[in-house]
């Protein structure tokens, strides 16, 4: 049985769910609780399988994987069907283009992390992180929507007409963008992807208020 240590809001916890559920994998969940306990990631016993302190890891028959798009990828090639990324190397290459210009353009300038150093060391007050949270999610969702629109390998998702690992990475972040009220009115198509995942059982079953260490 594989093993997923998670926390509920995060949205790299919530990228390899989808993925999961996408795949029809069975997995136990271990909640992580990111703010409880002074930060349940920095205890020891944590900090031996994810160094860095985050989540999510996943363990498979006693191997401990970390970072969200690298556990998307060993489930894609141990688990081919379905397929989350294209057949062919262009298709992969877009996709991972997009999953990345979520996960390593926007998302790491505005993880809890980086909210909470803003706080401590500079007295960021919750207005200023909530400006700077907005900024940068306007502008790498404004970059997404480029990369979307009007692009011929765009359909009824990211990337063709089934869910993608471009999918699994864009939900998770305009569900962080709809908590900071960061207005998605400018990004047609982005919405109309977003539209179209949320009604699959896959996305919905990895939603947030879906966990069982849900608040």
């Amino acid at each position: 049985m594989l093993t997923l240590y998670t926390y509920f809001r995060s949205s790299a916890a919530y990228r390899v769910r989808i993925a999961l559920n996408l795949k029809g994998l069975p997995y136990d969940a271990s909640p992580v609780h990111l703010l409880r306990d002074g930060g349940q990631q920095h205890q020891p016993a944590y900090r031996e399988k994810s160094p860095l302190g985050t989540v999510p890891v996943l363990e498979d028959d006693g191997a401990v994987l970390t970072q969200s798009l690298a556990i998307v990828e060993y489930l894609d090639e141990t688990h081919p069907q379905p397929p989350l990324l294209p057949a062919d190397p262009l298709g992969r290459a877009r996709v991972r283009a997009i999953a990345q210009t979520i996960a390593c353009d926007i998302h790491p300038v505005n993880n809890l992390r980086i909210l909470q150093y803003l706080a401590r060391e500079f007295g960021a007050s919750q207005d200023q992180k909530d400006a700077w949270y907005r900024h940068w999610v306007n502008e790498g969702l404004a970059a997404v929507e480029k990369l979307l629109a009007g692009d011929p390998g765009t359909g009824t998702f990211c990337h063709g007409d089934a869910p993608t690992l471009a999918d699994c990475c864009l939900i998770p972040q305009v569900f962080n963008a709809r908590r900071f009220n960061c207005p998605l009115d400018q990004w047609p198509t982005l919405r109309r992807i977003v539209a179209a995942c949320e009604v699959l059982d896959a996305f919905r079953k990895a939603a947030p208020d879906q966990q069982p260490d849900a608040e």
